[in-house]
């Protein structure tokens, strides 16, 4: 029994699961003091000591019952049952995560460490994609292998934000103005017999780009992911500020400057002491306003504020600094995760506070969805989108 735990631990751990020896070593003494009475307490007795969060427990549900599939092996107490790893029947299967196929593809590669030899068979089409499926795939859905390949694909991706006039001028012989100072330094240096009209142009310039991004429990599978395209974004064009918050606020602009990606990720990781904890919008919006905002939001900045809504404060004081925001910045676009179900409604009241204060709601759960972010920063109007016009008669109801 102590051997299947650990295999079983290691097919978790393979599939995203953070565990380690101390805590393999934790859930056979659990086992051992609780007994195997039935396969519930057995389930229950594992599940406290893997799972640690949320979004943890459909991974362990389906390994454990793919894993431990023998229905014999928790009546023979003092019979070693090895488990026999076979995907679940067709009919009544639901779908598998990708992850844990893969892990357990992994380990029927590696040998099971079943006495028998036994033949696993997974389904194939678990385990490949081509190039116009993973655009499609959800980041939480994903395999190890499309992960990678994934990332690739966002190391490449670029954000062509529309350059935009500024107060500055420029020399242009065919400018709309006249350039009444320069026009005079050429007459006295000519002597006064010609006069050469100097004309100028306005400067243009593409608009900082200051990126708000979730990293709680609930978004920390897609702020992974995204960190790697906020990397490309920054390495590739100025004035690009990014600011993580859960239950704080964190500033990691310069580490997005790194030109290795891995070296950056592996900083950030060591500053953001709040990853996959809570979230705070509210609070950790009104410290952006008071610390932040009068530094980056200055010449028609664009923010991007990337958050599924849920706020652990109930969406206190959430309203008045999302009003703040995007009063002071040029274009503000939400890119939520949860607007991919065709089910989503603006319930919770941290959606409905941000939802008014947003000129652009949009999803963000593939690469085609952050493909499309260069079609949403190709217009620049004051007017709000028709991604948001059509939720606003959700929020009077």
């Amino acid at each position: 029994m102590p051997e299947n735990i650990m295999h079983f631990a290691r097919v978790l751990r393979s599939a995203g699961l953070p565990l380690g020896p101390g805590q393999v070593i934790r859930a056979i003494e659990a086992v051992d003091v609780v007994g195997i009475g039935t396969r519930e307490d057995f389930y229950w007795t594992l599940h406290a000591v893997f799972v640690n969060r949320r979004d943890q427990r459909e991974i362990f549900d389906q390994a454990f019952h793919v894993f431990w599939r023998n229905p014999k092996l928790l009546e023979r107490l003092m019979t070693v049952i090895l488990p026999t790893v076979e995907t679940p029947a067709e009919d009544d299967r639901e779908e598998m995560s990708r992850r844990l196929a893969d892990a357990l593809k992994g380990m029927a590669e590696t040998g099971s460490p079943s006495t028998e030899t036994e033949r696993v068979d997974l389904d194939a089409v678990m385990t490949w994609t081509d190039q116009e499926v993973l655009k499609q795939r959800d980041f939480e859905k994903m395999s190890k292998a499309e992960m990678e390949a994934a990332r690739k694909v966002l190391a490449r991706l670029r954000l062509p934000l529309e350059q935009i006039p500024t107060r500055r001028f420029r020399p242009d012989s065919t400018g709309p103005r006249l350039d009444l100072r320069r026009t005079m330094r050429q007459s006295v240096r000519n002597g006064g017999d010609a006069i050469m009209l100097a004309r100028r142009s306005r400067r243009t310039r593409r608009p900082p780009l200051v990126v708000l991004c979730d990293i709680s429990g609930s978004m920390s599978r897609y702020s992974r992911m995204l960190l790697h395209f906020l990397h490309a974004v920054t390495n590739d064009r100025d004035r690009v500020h990014t600011f993580l918050f859960g239950t704080r606020l964190t500033n990691v602009t310069r580490y997005l400057r790194y030109k290795d990606v891995d070296e950056a990720l592996d900083k950030i990781g060591q500053v953001a002491e709040d990853w996959e904890g809570g979230t705070r919008i509210g609070q950790t919006l009104a410290q952006f306003n008071r610390f932040w905002s009068r530094r980056v939001l200055g010449q028609g900045a664009i923010v991007l504020l990337i958050t599924d809504g849920l706020d652990r404060d109930g969406g206190v004081g959430l309203e008045r600094e999302m009003d703040r925001v995007h009063r002071s910045c040029r274009r503000l676009v939400w890119l939520n995760p949860l607007l991919r179900y065709d089910g989503f409604e603006p319930k919770s009241a941290g959606v409905r506070a941000m939802l008014r204060h947003v000129d652009d709601f949009r999803t963000v759960h593939n690469l085609q969805s952050l493909e499309q972010l260069s079609d949403i920063f190709a217009r620049f109007g004051t007017e709000q989108d028709r991604s948001v016009t059509q939720w606003l008669p959700m929020l009077k109801a």
